[in-house]
């Protein structure tokens, strides 16, 4: 499978399948092979591409240190490698984060970003004071647990010890990663792109509430809102039938507002 060069830094990346491109951005603890549930369901009416960002599976990890504003150059590296135009960019928690700069930056090679659990960055004070409330309450719980269902874990150990396994192939971990949320985008600079944004949330979030999502989506003009029932943090995981039908949803659907726009 092929690399793509992000400013001297080697990217991993794989793409399946034909039709619409939707780009996957992995989170903390994943990297392009957590979206195997994703890729098999979906590769048949889409282009699936997934990536290893800086740090994570198979990119460039040799760096001393990691820098989260590095991320949505990894991302657009992938787009111009492949020679994407009119992709969604489809994030996961952190990975919104980079996907969201990534489409602000190329919006001639994005059309769409859906922000799956997370703000993606945005620079807001009445959002960061609700995802700091949210984040305030979710340390309290044990790090599996805010990730997924206590339900999952005891039905579904294997799936669950495989998801803690994801992780262990990658050198960046969450606490090295620095300047994620740093000049994040503000509303009037999301509005300007021209890019379409959608929220992708679980009922069952134990890291980002309902409440806080559905704020972000009421300040984010023209944004779609998916908020699935009884799904987790990590829904892409533990619910994948209806994660996948969500990401095929909203591709339609945005495809769809664009050409009637």
């Amino acid at each position: 499978m092929p690399y793509a060069d992000s400013d001297g830094t080697s990217i991993y990346y794989e793409r399946h399948g034909s039709g619409p491109a939707i780009l996957f951005v992995h989170g903390s603890g994943g990297h392009h092979a957590a979206w195997w549930q994703q890729v098999a369901a979906l590769r048949d009416e889409f282009t699936v591409v997934t990536v290893d960002l800086r740090g994570f599976g198979k990119s460039d990890s040799s760096m001393p240190e990691f820098d989260g504003q590095d991320f949505p150059g990894d991302v657009v590296a992938v787009l111009e490698a492949e020679d994407l135009t009119d992709a969604m960019l489809v994030g996961q928690s952190i990975g919104s984060v980079a996907a969201l700069r990534a489409g602000l930056l190329r919006p001639d090679r994005v059309s769409s970003v859906v922000l799956g659990h997370s703000l993606g960055g945005i620079s807001h004070p009445e959002l960061k004071e609700l995802a700091a409330a949210d984040r305030a309450e979710a340390v309290k719980l044990p790090v599996i647990d805010r990730l997924l269902t206590r339900q999952f874990q005891t039905d579904r150990a294997d799936l669950t010890f495989l998801f803690q396994q994801m992780g262990t192939f990658n050198v960046a971990k969450m606490q090295d990663l620095r300047n994620l949320d740093t000049n994040g985008p503000s509303l009037a600079e999301i509005r300007e792109s021209g890019v379409k944004v959608a929220f992708l949330a679980g009922e069952k979030d134990a890291v980002l509430s309902v409440k806080t999502v559905t704020r972000a989506h009421e300040l984010v003009e023209g944004s779609h809102l998916e908020i699935v029932p009884g799904a987790p943090h990590s829904m892409y995981w533990e619910t994948p039938e209806a994660y996948n039908a969500a990401v095929a949803r909203l591709r339609r659907t945005l495809i769809a507002t664009k050409e009637a726009a």
